[in-house]
């Protein structure tokens, strides 16, 4: 999967579209993402220890991988992942636009 973890994105389709969000986990099985304050979701919650009200919650849902383009940190403009192979061996991420190393 070409987005990891804290990777600034921004979504390009859904109810969500144009809004930019922190990548906080990745779920590369199933190709999707939880994003920062991007989808929320609506849950019941039981009452608990942790949360002795109970209630409906607010929280963010899983986004499709596709749905979302990364933006590279150099030229803040959303961007595709291309992959550079350095002269020690080792593959890095880059940017499409700029030819930066992500």
């Amino acid at each position: 999967m070409k987005i990891k973890k804290d990777d600034q994105v921004l979504v390009i389709q859904g109810k969500d579209k144009g809004k930019k969000g922190r990548v906080m986990k990745v779920y590369p099985k199933v190709s999707r993402l939880l994003v920062e304050k991007i989808n929320y979701r609506k849950k019941a919650m039981r009452r608990s220890q942790q949360n002795p009200q109970g209630g409906i919650v607010q929280m963010e849902g899983m986004l499709p991988s596709a749905n979302v383009q990364l933006i590279c940190p150099r030229c803040s403009q959303p961007t595709r992942v291309a992959y550079s192979v350095l002269a020690d061996g080792t593959k890095q991420r880059s940017c499409k636009k700029c030819s930066e190393l992500i």
